[in-house]
């Protein structure tokens, strides 16, 4: 439980008392009073007052609306930001998104009523102690998640708040109480007037949460639907394998689990076989295939990614990845081979090309993980030794450029493109000769075999 009022900013107690001293109630409210009593570093201190915005603006000095319509004024104390709310009860919602109207009260319980769990409809105030009408403390010690009040009534005011519930059981490891399960079972058809940003937002912060494993948890309760119904069919997907001892959904799930919590990864290893129930098939001896499965598997993600608005850039880089993640690993292998794909993923990208293989493999049989893991580690080692030694993958790397060859006589156009990368495949093989001088030597003694 919270131990001390100190842990909250001098500035939102600052904020607190200048609006008692002028006749208002004010406390703490929501995720920052849940994250204190769970011993958490809260990231906002949201303020819930009796005054009205003209009051806070006319309170404050420095202050600009954030949500005034809906009560919100923003208050800057020094360099920090905190949002001021006015106490207010919410008119009928006819798109399972926002209020048709906003009434404001003077009573902090009916503020609270309105409030989406009963762990997030705790305020607390550093004289008075804690308002906590609906036992929130009681259910984060349970770590347990209940709506407050009616769980239907909750969810029809706002269908995100289901994926906020599963988002917050992942981040959190709390349960879903059964009547909160019950009622999400019974609007999740809701979720289709929600915007794809928004059910975006709350899918990715499931995904970077500790358990991304939740994603079980969205496809038991009918919400992956909509959200990435393309996965769906993975947990029908068997892999009868040597290589393997999970099914596809399983495997994915795992092998997110072992992954960093970066973005661009934890998409593309959650993406990186969404196409092999497309592409299974079973030999006469009973074991699965799932031949140019990657590249069937970048198709969709790139069409799942789009649907869920993410950036061009991430989409990108989680495509190329997903394309490239069962590049024939082998222990042995050229560098020249390795420099191809560098040529194409750059330094870092093909980092986190290598940390994808690593969790696709430890995703997979324990019995062929060693071996594996020595592969990648001889592998990284060599692209290490062809950083540090800066040799050639790229025509950014490579000493000559256009320019040079068009001096030399080459005919502008096409036939330059050509030849610069027919310099660069040479150079890829003998990295000594990437100087001017040599490749200008080489041009111009006719570039005699191909790649030599």
């Amino acid at each position: 439980m919270l131990k001390d009022y100190r842990e909250i900013p001098q500035d939102a107690l600052y904020i607190i008392d200048t609006l008692e001293e002028h006749g208002y109630e004010a406390y703490v409210v929501g995720g920052c009073v849940r994250d204190m009593i769970m011993g958490r570093i809260p990231h906002d201190w949201d303020i819930t007052t009796s005054a009205e915005p003209e009051d806070v603006k006319r309170v404050f000095k420095r202050t600009y609306d954030t949500g005034i319509q809906h009560g919100t004024v923003t208050v800057i104390v020094d360099t920090e930001h905190y949002e001021v709310t006015t106490y207010r009860i919410e008119g009928e919602y006819k798109d399972s998104r926002r209020p048709e109207s906003v009434s404001f009260v003077e009573d902090i319980t009916l503020d609270l009523s309105r409030r989406d769990f009963t762990m997030n409809a705790i305020a607390y105030h550093p004289v008075r102690g804690f308002v906590d009408p609906y036992n929130g403390r009681k259910h984060i010690e349970e770590g347990c998640i209940k709506s407050v009040r009616d769980a239907k009534e909750r969810f029809t005011e706002d269908a995100l708040r289901i994926l906020r519930a599963v988002r917050f059981s992942a981040q959190l490891g709390f349960s879903i109480a059964p009547h909160t399960i019950e009622g999400i079972k019974a609007c999740k058809h809701l979720l289709a007037n929600i915007s794809k940003e928004r059910i975006r937002d709350e899918f990715l912060k499931i995904c970077m949460s500790d358990t991304p494993e939740a994603i079980d948890t969205l496809k038991e309760l009918g919400l992956l639907e909509y959200i990435i119904p393309e996965f769906l069919k993975t947990y029908e997907t068997p892999q009868n394998h040597p290589h393997h001892i999970y099914g596809v959904a399983e495997h994915t799930l795992v092998a997110m689990k072992h992954s960093p919590k970066d973005q661009v990864i934890r998409l593309a290893v959650l993406l990186h076989d969404i196409g092999k129930p497309l592409t299974r098939t079973t030999d006469a001896k009973g074991i699965d295939h799932f031949y140019n499965h990657p590249q069937k598997s970048a198709e969709i993600a790139k069409d799942v990614l789009k649907d869920l608005r993410l950036d061009n850039q991430t989409i990108k880089e989680v495509t190329l990845l997903v394309s490239l993640h069962d590049y024939h690993l082998r222990k042995h292998i050229s560098k020249f081979y390795l420099k191809e794909i560098l040529k194409v993923t750059g330094e870092v990208l093909f980092d986190k090309l290598l940390i994808i293989n690593e969790v696709d493999a430890k995703a997979q049989n324990p019995d062929k993980y060693l071996m594996k893991q020595q592969t990648i580690e001889s592998i990284r080692a060599l692209k290490t030794e062809i950083v540090e030694g800066h040799e050639c993958y790229n025509l950014k790397m490579l000493k000559v450029n256009g320019g040079d060859l068009i001096k030399l006589g080459v005919q502008p156009g096409k036939a330059v493109g050509d030849l610069l990368e027919h310099l660069l495949t040479y150079v890829m093989k003998h990295p000594e000769a990437n100087t001017k001088e040599a490749l200008e030597a080489y041009i111009k003694d006719g570039c005699h075999s191909n790649n030599h």
